[in-house]
């Protein structure tokens, strides 16, 4: 049976539409807790449509099995090598990959969509963004990690290396390490040839995302999604 559809918060274009990012939140949130960054946003790209999916809820290993929203389960947050729940991911990429295509059907190109999140959805969004077969015009990865490591290095697309990367991280960062940030990126750099990532640290951020951050988002987009 088909996975259900998501459910998402949309934060509609102010002029016409020619662009969209789709953002996912982190464990345990919904699309409406980066609603406040996507209207801070909206009056510098006012043709964009945000859409904020919500994650299915589902049980939680790390947190004793309870059930919260999340894009796939969580093992522990030890190792970058731990134990990862893949096929977790790759159901939501796939789900993600719907959103994509209903925005494809509305005459938005993949050139002129960003795909982007924090955390959980950070992670997502890499794998779903790295193994797609259209290019997008952007990753944006707020607190993330380059998940699912061996498995999803047989997954890139032949464009993956070129992808256009905002990578922001907090240096306080206790729920995903800033260590995690700095070795993914640096793995994805040295051993699979990323030549376009932005990396920025944020001195004593926590796992979160400050006004700094955003302002940074912002920048870049303005590179990666200028008015068409």
């Amino acid at each position: 049976m088909a996975a259900a559809a998501l459910k998402s918060i949309i934060v509609p274009a102010r002029a016409p539409h020619t662009t969209t990012i789709i953002f996912s939140h982190g464990l345990g949130d919904t699309g409406d807790g980066w609603k406040p960054v996507a209207t801070m946003l909206a009056s510098q790209f006012p043709y964009v449509k945000w859409v904020l999916p919500h994650a299915p809820v589902r049980p939680i290993t790390i947190n004793g099995g309870l059930e919260m929203t999340g894009w796939f389960d969580l093992y522990s947050l030890g190792k970058s090598d731990d134990k990862e729940d893949e096929e977790g991911i790759l159901k939501s990429s796939a789900l993600i990959k719907d959103l994509v295509e209903a925005e494809n059907a509305a005459g938005i190109p993949n050139e002129r969509i960003v795909i982007g999140g924090f955390s959980q959805g950070a992670a997502l969004s890499l794998v779903h963004g790295l193994t797609s077969e259209k290019k997008y015009a952007g990753l944006a990865i707020l607190s993330g990690w380059f998940p699912m490591r061996n498995r999803l290095q047989s997954l890139l697309s032949p464009t993956a290396s070129s992808a256009q990367i905002f990578w922001g991280h907090g240096t306080s960062d206790t729920i995903v390490p800033y260590k995690f940030g700095q070795l993914s990126v640096r793995h994805m750099q040295n051993n699979l040839n990323f030549a376009n990532i932005q990396f920025n640290s944020y001195e004593g951020m926590a796992h979160s995302a400050d006004q700094q951050e955003i302002a940074d988002l912002g920048a870049w987009l303005r590179k990666v999604i200028p008015p068409s």
